[in-house]
């Protein structure tokens, strides 16, 4: 298993050690050979639809992730979480763990006002020991 296309995938906050790790973009070769033509055809689809200026949206992802990081990490809304993010194709995912009463509306709206992001899925649970939302490491 690895992230065999260099995707954006980090810990906004690691606050809640008991969440499962989401499996993020890592993946074996076999499904990355699987998923090659399917990403060269995601990626153009925007650019020749003239919605990206970028020939391919996955070239906006690493910006996306560094905005990320700089408007979010060390926030304190994450204090008691356990948030990974997830950059593909202009679409962001934030899946883990949170506290109960967490805004996960609020956090969605903040990921989708960063420049550049067509989607936004939050994937969060408030008990950790629960069946997560996302597939996670140990499939």
């Amino acid at each position: 298993m690895r992230n065999w296309y260099n995707d954006p995938f980090f810990a906004l906050s690691s606050d809640a050690p008991a969440c499962p790790t989401p499996l993020g973009p890592l993946m074996t070769q076999a499904e990355a050979d699987d998923d090659a033509h399917y990403r060269v055809e995601r990626g153009t689809t925007c650019w020749l639809a003239h919605k990206c200026s970028k020939p391919n949206s996955y070239l906006y992802d690493a910006g996306i992730a560094s905005a990320i990081r700089q408007r979010m990490q060390g926030d304190a809304r994450f204090k008691g979480a356990s948030v990974w993010i997830t950059v593909q194709r202009r679409f962001v995912y934030a899946e883990g763990c949170v506290p109960s009463g967490f805004d996960s509306a609020a956090l969605e709206r903040a990921l989708q006002a960063i420049p550049d992001v067509e989607q936004v899925f939050v994937r969060l649970m408030s008990n950790p020991r629960g069946t997560p939302p996302y597939r996670t490491l140990a499939r």
